[in-house]
């Protein structure tokens, strides 16, 4: 019962502010002033009518906002799936350009050796990890063969002491293993390069007379029948003198940076031997 004459009252209270309104709307068009009893209406009844012009305001602009967030919640997502679309492609197109700026100078340093050669990629390092060594996607099937020298643009980068049909194991110039009988490019000194490190190596039996600099060039001298005479070895980074010693002691710094050996070049020699390891 109670809630039946609470519900009246208000049922009542909205039909006395419909016919007000209606009264006043009635009237407005008269232009005469309010009398005392129209502006004691208008006194009530006005906040309930700014009250429910600003909940009807309120309630339109959350309305439109909402939808209008909606949309631009959308289209940020279609954006940003846009961008990293466009990044992943440009990553892709960089990664095209220098592969081709690779490949361009390994064509180029294919012109000035003037031999045979099998272009491979690098796929890993020796898996023993005893050697400091490369593995290469090109073997047997290719035409290679042990001992084969291999090169990238920038100069020597070893030779071939193992293979298989499909693969073959390519010893670094920067083994300790490793020795290439080399000249300087304008002294025309002869010595031994042979590993030291990932970035140095030594060139032993320097006389020490000869005229070799610090800077000076170090070329394969072609001797040893396994490299081409004229590859480029590296520069040489120190040169030292030691009392009671037949030989200087230098040091080389590769032309080759093995840390991003990707693409190579073996030299087809027709002289190497079938030995395989």
């Amino acid at each position: 019962m109670k809630g039946e004459k609470h519900f009246r009252k208000i049922w009542i209270s909205v039909f006395f502010i419909c016919f007000v309104l209606l009264l006043l709307s009635s009237t407005s068009g008269l232009r005469q002033p309010w009398n005392p009893a129209e502006q004691l209406i208008v006194e009530i009844t006005a906040p309930f009518q700014k009250l429910i012009k600003r909940t009807i305001n309120f309630t339109k602009d959350f309305w439109l906002t909402y939808f209008c967030l909606i949309d631009v919640r959308h289209e940020n997502s279609r954006l940003k799936q846009e961008i990293n679309s466009f990044r992943r492609e440009n990553s892709r197109y960089k990664e095209l350009l220098a592969t081709h700026e690779r490949l361009r100078k390994l064509l180029q340093f294919k012109e000035v050796i003037r031999r045979p050669v099998v272009a491979a990629q690098v796929i890993g390092l020796d898996p023993t990890g005893w050697f400091k060594s490369i593995i290469i996607d090109k073997g047997k099937r290719a035409g290679l063969k042990w001992d084969m020298p291999v090169v990238n643009a920038s100069g020597v980068v070893g030779r071939i002491v193992s293979i298989s049909s499909d693969y073959a194991k390519v010893l670094l110039i920067i083994d300790q293993n490793s020795a290439v009988d080399c000249l300087t490019q304008q002294s025309r000194d002869r010595g031994m390069v042979k590993g030291l490190s990932t970035d140095v190596c030594k060139m032993d039996y320097m006389a020490k007379s000869s005229d070799a600099v610090v800077g000076e060039m170090v070329i394969t001298s072609g001797l040893g029948g396994v490299f081409p005479k004229g590859l480029p070895v590296g520069r040489i980074s120190r040169v030292k003198e030691v009392s009671g010693e037949f030989f200087k002691k230098i040091e080389v710094t590769p032309s080759v940076d093995f840390s991003k050996l990707e693409e190579v070049l073996v030299i087809q020699t027709g002289n190497s031997n079938e030995k395989e390891k």
